[in-house]
């Protein structure tokens, strides 16, 4: 699948060529919104507009072209974290209590529902959900996204799935 984030257009847009740079951005805007308003909700479009100045400011410090997509993710990701500290959105969750390994799901049905109940997980396990599963990133560009092991995404994401499998029981 063509994202239009071929090299040579990263390297023109890297070496001042507002054209290219413009084409990465409007390639690049429209997932990233998708990802910000669900970790985020209604401050997506203000959290979309702080990354994009972000990664038009830095873009030049890019030395992995070929990383161009995570690297876009990570700068959203921090954008989300920043604002979801600064609204108080989110619980502290201990990272050594997640310490089980996650397979990958490709339930359509789960990523459906994942999608729906997102609100209600822990902010760490909606950000790997969401890149991961909803955004199609894979296990090692979630890691590079959010700066975290790729265990520690592993974790996260089976976490996420217990919460939403938890909510998701019928209690009688």
């Amino acid at each position: 699948m063509d994202l239009g984030y071929d090299i040579p257009l990263i390297v023109r847009a890297q070496a001042g060529d507002r054209i290219a740079l413009q084409a990465l951005l409007t390639a690049i805007a429209p997932p990233l919104k998708r990802y910000l308003a669900r970790l985020v909700g209604p401050s997506a479009e203000d959290v979309l507009q702080d990354a994009l100045f972000r990664i038009w400011r830095n873009l030049s410090w890019l030395r992995e072209p070929g990383l161009f997509r995570p690297w876009c993710y990570r700068i959203a990701t921090r954008e989300a974290q920043r604002t979801m500290r600064r609204e108080r959105k989110h619980d502290h969750v201990d990272d050594s209590a997640l310490d089980f390994v996650a397979t990958e799901m490709d339930n359509p049905a789960l990523v459906l529902l994942a999608e729906r109940l997102l609100d209600h997980v822990s902010p760490q396990a909606r950000v790997v959900l969401a890149a991961h599963m909803l955004e199609g990133l894979s296990l090692e560009d979630t890691a590079a996204a959010v700066e975290i092991p790729l265990g520690t995404v592993k974790s996260r994401l089976a976490s996420g799935l217990k919460q939403i499998r938890a909510l998701t029981e019928d209690k009688p």
